[in-house]
């Protein structure tokens, strides 16, 4: 475990409650969570591993909110929540094979579409709406898919399991952030299992992490129900396109060699 002093512990507190406070809305709070822990010294494997348990804290902290306010349908979701879990494990199993440049290409790509059809869209409400499929077409193929990549990687999950629920599903968005944060529990449980059993997790700064991104959560959750599609519709884009430019902005990224490739080109066919 490397060295972290108090401040530093202090500043991981603060931005874990704010991470639980998006979390809990609009996801993506594993975007300030990831670089901060790299910030404060740890490797890839461990910010992303560690970074877990204040995912699962704060999730569970917003699908205790959510359900006790009635707003999940646990008859159904309790299928979608065990293919998110084991979908979850296979994900952290799987991280070292999947190319992580396929990841920077297509993530970035999709979180735009996302903010894109939330922005724009009018079927985006708080009452729900006509499913596009059924419950079973659904658990197949939504939390197989998101579950797996919040395995892999993390950070826009909680945006893609809101488009599926809107879309596919055709629930509001309250009741959609509601189930949401139930899948975002069980497949960040499921890769924080495996990434625990690998040793991987630094547990005293997750734990402390996880404590302030539950209180986080806890006023988010509130908000959200209180405020409906006035902040849920609202914060998901911006988060989504935060996220978007957050990984497109990464000198890593496959995007920006071809984006460079292509003014150099231009610019060459001017001159």
């Amino acid at each position: 475990m490397p060295d972290i002093g108090f401040d530093m512990i202090a500043a991981l507190a603060a931005i874990s409650f704010f991470a639980g406070f998006v979390d809990s809305i609009a996801g993506g709070g594993g975007l300030l969570t990831v670089p901060a822990l790299l910030l404060a010294g740890l490797s890839p494997a461990s910010a992303i591993a560690t970074n877990k348990v204040q995912g699962a804290f704060a999730a569970a902290s917003a699908t205790y909110t959510f359900g006790r306010r009635e707003l999940i349908n646990w008859r159904k979701a309790w299928g979608f929540t065990a293919v998110a879990f084991v979908s979850g494990i296979a994900g952290a199993l799987c991280v070292r094979f999947l190319p992580q440049s396929l990841l920077q290409m297509l993530i970035p790509a999709l979180l735009i579409a996302i903010a894109v059809y939330f922005a724009l869209s009018r079927k985006v409400k708080d009452e729900d709406a006509h499913a596009r499929m059924t419950a079973f077409a659904f658990g197949a193929t939504a939390p197989v898919a998101i579950g797996f990549y919040d395995g892999i990687f993390g950070p826009g999950a909680g945006s893609f399991y809101m488009l599926a629920f809107v879309t596919l599903l055709g629930y509001g968005v309250v009741r959609a952030t509601a189930h949401t944060k139930l899948l975002n529990l069980a497949s960040n449980l499921g890769s924080l299992l495996l990434y625990a059993a690998t040793g991987a997790v630094i547990w005293p700064v997750g734990l402390v992490m996880a404590g302030a991104s539950f209180l986080g959560a806890q006023v988010g959750s509130r908000l959200a129900m209180r405020l409906g599609s006035r902040i849920i519709r609202p914060l998901l884009v911006l988060v989504s396109a935060a996220m978007a430019l957050r990984l497109l902005v990464d000198p890593a990224n496959p995007w920006r060699a071809i984006l460079s490739e292509g003014m150099r080109g231009g610019l060459s066919a001017l001159f």
